[in-house]
């Protein structure tokens, strides 16, 4: 499946993914608002043996199916600090 997966200027490492270039019609209208400015990252073809840095590639096929886009956000702190 092809992707194009782009970044948004408000949200650090968040990245959205869609199945269309600039294609954005089934991404709901608060999302992009939330992200900013989006700016075109990559194009790739996914499969499901595909390795992807933080994600299970299969994951993010059927979402796109299912949905029309992926929202990758940022991984969680492993080390978020303590708290008193």
């Amino acid at each position: 499946m092809h992707t194009w997966v782009y970044k948004g200027s408000r949200k650090d490492r968040t990245y959205l993914y869609v199945t269309a270039k600039d294609n954005f019609d089934r991404v709901p209208e608060a999302l992009i608002q939330l992200l900013g400015k989006l700016e075109f990252v990559l194009h790739t073809e996914l499969t499901e043996n595909r390795r992807l840095a933080q994600v299970d590639a299969e994951t993010v096929i059927k979402q796109l199916q299912l949905t029309g886009y992926y929202l990758q956000l940022p991984p969680a702190t492993e080390n978020p600090g303590r708290r008193c």
